[in-house]
């Protein structure tokens, strides 16, 4: 594409820079960008993308051309990275005007890929805009916002290798693409209502429901959560379950459906006032709920938040976000608007994982009618594939200390708020991590078992996947499978070497054993310590305290309250908590009280009375059974779990 004429310098100062871009610059405005800080200086020449991330050839004027080095890193888009600039002398060409031309495939592929990105205020405006041609348009997007990963198949990151390919741009749309003045400029989702993807609602076996002429799906399935129905919602990374947060009877039908027992759902507010009226909210709350990531982000909650019981039980936490897709906006906007109708409460939604218990979230159309047909009542469904499944990311905010010595320079200030990440997921995957040491040989490193990521790695770089689950079935072990195989591709990655846990029976370990190439077995807890050392750039020894639930020892014991002392490449177990049996092994994980009687049979002999507090719940026939099996050892192995000691 062919920009405006080119301002050419007196030929006796004119050159040529060739400049390689490395980082995330495919899908985030970077081309546009670079056009028009070429035209604000004047030069000549090309931008375009290729495997490895974007090519700027520039021609001008000398102090032009490195005024516009020293501004592109500072000065580029918001969801762009610029990682590496290298630069190169060229012969001049006199070419005149600079030009936005067609992306390169060629070469082994390392351009990043930016992760998914709330909806930019831009986009907000005109969802909201009577008389603009995106009003109330689900998937408006542009440069600045919008699915990323989830809709990328491969790099370079444009139109046909996204799921968006099937979707021919209207001639307005086009012109908008073709734009470089535009901030659609290359958004390769970019569509509207005439040519783009389209929402309906469906009933609870995945029939298409005939509306009433004045309303759309999302107002549809807005008014169906109003009156106290599960609707599955087809999102960004996949399908939400959602229902009324303020409804005891809405929610218990969910979580009972869902057969999840306990564990807290998710509530999605309509903005900060109504997050505010849920939890209480520090600034660094404030800054995580409406960062481009949007995060679940844990806070405790308010005695008088309109929550359900059976939202949160046994818990002084909700976790909560705002809404992050045009989709989210638009839905949770009707529902608070039929909720102001009703004189109700503030507008929160229940917006849970689209899956039934320890199953992966949902993210096919047809996998979701199979699999939430029994939990949903609606599903709000639309034509726009998603690609990887990607659940929402879970942070909380937590105090920290200073901090003496080397990693000082790692932390923050004393007494400080920073965030933890507990679920890396969607908005931030798949941001790669810089590490260390360079991987000597392309690596794949597998993870173990619950809260299962996995792991890809070549020279200086490693990209950790999103959460896939707890992986203990067949259905979580094939969305493994499926997320290697993406990442691999993705990245260009063939691993020469696999690592996976010690555990034998873990589905990771045979998952690793299956590749055929060389393997690393690691210590789970060795694992923790290095994952610590490189997070912070350290490769001295140091002395590790590991806090964990268990994991398979160098003894074949189960591990999981360990003092370390060691480095990225070996430890020595310096000291470990008391070791006790675990009754019935995994059944004590399950059933907590279990290792109670396994500590008081350590610490009062074999027959220690049942505490009045587990009367209720455990009969004396059952704890005399459970303190045989801790003193005798009978399918009881032996742990050191500091997890185990707290279930106690």
């Amino acid at each position: 594409m062919s920009a405006r004429p080119g301002r050419a310098s007196g030929a006796t100062t004119r050159r040529r820079v060739r400049a390689r871009v490395e980082g995330t610059v495919q899908g985030v405005g970077f081309r546009p960008f670079v056009y028009r800080l070429a035209g604000q200086l004047g030069l000549d020449g090309a931008v375009w993308n290729d495997a490895r991330g974007a090519v700027v050839e520039l021609e001008g004027d000398g102090p032009a051309v490195e005024a516009f080095l020293v501004r592109l890193p500072r000065e580029a888009p918001a969801l762009a990275l610029v990682e590496r600039l290298v630069r190169e002398e060229v012969p001049p060409t006199g070419e005149r005007g600079f030009t936005i031309v067609a992306s390169a495939a060629e070469g082994e592929p390392s351009a990043l890929v930016s992760p998914d990105a709330a909806t930019c205020g831009d986009c907000l405006a005109e969802l909201r805009d009577p008389r603009d041609r995106r009003f109330r348009y689900p998937f408006v997007n542009c440069t600045n916002c919008g699915p990323r990963f989830t809709i990328v198949r491969g790099v370079p990151y444009d139109r046909p290798l996204t799921t968006m390919a099937g979707f021919t741009m209207c001639p307005r749309c086009r012109a908008e693409y073709e734009d470089p003045a535009d901030r659609r400029f290359h958004a390769q989702p970019n569509a509207c209502p005439v040519c783009g993807p389209t929402a309906w609602l469906a009933d609870g076996h995945g029939q298409r429901l005939d509306l009433d002429p004045r309303s759309d799906a999302v107002e549809a399935a807005a008014q169906a959560l109003r009156d106290g129905l599960v609707v599955a919602v087809k999102g960004v990374g996949g399908f939400h379950l959602a229902c009324r947060a303020d409804d005891e009877g809405a929610v218990a039908a969910l979580r009972s459906r869902k057969h999840r027992e306990d564990k807290p759902f998710a509530v999605m507010a309509r903005d900060l006032d109504g997050a505010r009226a849920l939890v209480a909210l520090g600034a660094e709350e404030e800054s995580l709920l409406l960062a481009r990531e949007r995060p679940i982000v844990l806070a405790p909650r308010l005695e008088w938040a309109s929550v359900a019981p059976s939202v949160a039980p046994r818990s002084t936490e909700l976790g909560v976000m705002l809404p992050y897709s045009p989709l989210h906006h638009l839905l949770v906007d009707d529902f608070a608007r039929a909720a102001a109708a009703a004189a109700g409460g503030p507008a929160a939604l229940v917006m849970t994982s689209g899956n039934a218990s320890d199953e992966p979230i949902a993210y096919g159309d047809e996998d979701a009618l199979a699999r939430l047909s029994g939990i949903a009542d609606r599903f709000l469904l639309h034509d726009r594939p998603i690609h990887t499944r990607t659940d929402d990311s879970v942070v909380r905010v937590v105090e920290v200390g200073s901090a003496r010595g080397p990693v000082a320079r790692a932390t923050t200030e004393p007494g400080s708020r920073r965030p933890l990440v507990l679920r890396r997921s969607r908005g931030h995957v798949p941001a790669s991590v810089e590490l260390p040491l360079a991987a000597a040989r392309p690596l794949l490193a597998c993870g173990a078992e619950l809260k299962s990521t996995f792991c890809v790695a070549k020279g200086q770089r490693a990209w950790v996947s999103h959460h896939v689950g707890d992986l203990k079935n067949y259905e979580t072990l094939v969305s493994f499978r499926e997320g290697v195989e993406h990442f691999e591709r993705l990245f260009a990655v063939v691993p020469e070497v696999v690592a996976h846990d010690l555990h034998p029976d873990y589905l990771s370990t045979g998952y690793a054993l299956e590749r055929g190439v060389d393997l690393v077995g690691v210590q789970h807890h060795h694992a923790h310590l290095a994952a610590c050392l490189a997070e912070h750039g350290e490769l001295r020894p140091a002395v590790g305290a590991i806090y964990d639930g268990t994991g398979y020892g160098t003894d074949g014991t189960v591990w999981g309250g360990e003092l370390l002392v060691g480095d990225l490449t070996g430890f020595e177990r310096a000291g470990h908590l008391r070791p006790v049996r675990m009754p019935g092994g995994e059944r004590a994980v399950r059933e907590p009280w279990r290792m109670a009687c396994a500590w008081l049979v350590e610490a009062y002999g074999p027959q220690p009375p049942l505490p009045a507090v587990l009367a209720p719940w455990v009969e004396p026939d059952r704890w005399g059974v459970i303190a045989e099996l801790a003193r005798t050892g009978f399918s009881s192995p032996v742990t050191t779990s500091a997890g185990r000691l707290f279930d106690a």
